[in-house]
């Protein structure tokens, strides 16, 4: 098919798309809760033809449609988060203290769409498109897994030789999509570490082996990682977010605990942040305290494979003009589809959707998007796995 055919389809789609996004966005679910989310999508899947399994990565599910190879993956995340809604309209969330505050609404929008738009094709590539719905992207279980982890472990992505993620971003302009080769997010690794002293009365520093002098110097030297241990062209963060010590102002406590996270691209930086962290606190150990540290590793940095990224350029032109493609912004902030993008090639892009006035920022009670702009995401993700697809024929 013509890209301006594909475009038109997707076109003629806005008031279904219009129509699920809200649908999707009253039914905001938390990350393993969204049984709700899961039961639309699936009937709204099977209803254009598409072969469902529901109950993967405990509240996901997979669609399938056609057979052979190649296989693409197409992946959206379902998971809400917990906001309250400070927005008036009539789709506003129906449940309390739960919002789509991040778009994962319009990403399940766009799966739903490119889905509709291949299942209507007659003359589709004797392939598979594979539909990724995935839970809890926002966080993870008792077991710190993911709904991208869970959905790997489970098989969902076996067999596949593609996978294409989209996002919503609601400070890049309607009808704009962006997408760069390389690392365009980071890796996220949380810590928490105790500083361990000696308690005394405040009047009598002398007796004690104050935990929170130690932090004192443990702080210049954690904040040096970056600054001396890091080579300057490489990104990487640490940063110490919460610190909590002591009840009384009279009373030096016994320790002080500290918690934060660690970001970097390269495997071998993520390391070094790892190694550098456990030595900054070891001043401690060498000025009479003592420390623990526990490192919970999280999401790895995401890659965006060059094949694929270049796909969604050669067709995101094609469809909106070549004017309509920029580069994106790589970011230090993290996501799980890195893992998906780990296990098979892959690349991840952003669909405009800026309403016009303020910003209206992720992860804020006045997220809202404009929901015209889901249209260009549907056609470039249609039509990007039907160019992986022709291209392996």
């Amino acid at each position: 098919m013509q890209p301006a055919q594909l475009m038109a389809r997707a076109q003629a789609l806005a008031p279904e798309l219009l129509r699920w996004r809200r649908d999707l966005h009253q039914r905001a679910e938390l990350g393993f809760q969204e049984h709700e989310t899961a039961a639309y999508l699936a009937s709204t899947l099977e209803a254009v033809g598409v072969r469902v399994r529901t109950g993967v990565a405990k509240t996901g599910l997979v669609g399938a449609l056609g057979t052979g190879r190649p296989a693409i993956g197409l992946r959206g995340d379902m998971d809400a988060l917990p906001i309250v809604e400070a927005n008036d309209m009539p789709h506003t969330s129906r449940r309390e203290g739960v919002m789509h505050a991040c778009g994962h609404d319009g990403n399940m929008t766009v799966v739903l769409g490119a889905a509709r738009l291949l299942a209507e094709l007659t003359d589709r590539p004797a392939a598979e498109f594979r539909f990724l719905l995935q839970p809890s992207e926002e966080n993870q279980d008792a077991d710190g897994k993911s709904g991208a982890m869970r959905m790997l472990e489970e098989g969902a992505l076996e067999g596949l030789d593609y996978v294409i993620g989209q996002h919503v971003h609601s400070d890049v302009p309607v009808g704009q999509i962006r997408i760069s080769p390389g690392y365009i997010m980071a890796s996220a690794d949380a810590f928490e570490a105790t500083i361990t002293g000696r308690g005394a009365h405040g009047a009598y520093p002398h007796q004690s082996i104050d935990p929170i002098f130690l932090l004192g110097q443990v702080i210049p030297a954690v904040q040096g990682i970056v600054a001396r241990r890091v080579k300057p062209q490489e990104p990487a963060v640490v940063t110490i977010g919460a610190v909590h010590s002591g009840l009384a102002g009279n009373v030096i406590p016994e320790r002080v605990t500290l918690a934060g996270t660690l970001r970097a691209y390269s495997p071998a930086v993520r390391d070094l942040l790892w190694s550098e962290l456990d030595r900054a606190l070891s001043v401690a150990r060498a000025l009479g305290g003592d420390y623990t540290l526990r490192i919970d590793g999280g999401y790895p940095a995401t890659h965006n494979n060059a094949v694929v990224a270049e796909t969604i350029v050669q067709v995101a032109r094609e469809l909106a003009g070549e004017g309509a493609v920029g580069s994106m912004e790589p970011s230090m902030g993290a996501e799980d589809f890195s893992l998906m993008a780990a296990a098979v090639p892959g690349a991840m892009f952003q669909t405009g959707v800026a309403l016009p006035g303020p910003l209206r920022p992720h992860h804020s009670e006045t997220f809202d998007l404009d929901e015209q702009g889901l249209v260009l995401g549907v056609a470039v993700m249609a039509a990007t796995a039907l160019r992986l697809a022709e291209r392996a024929q």
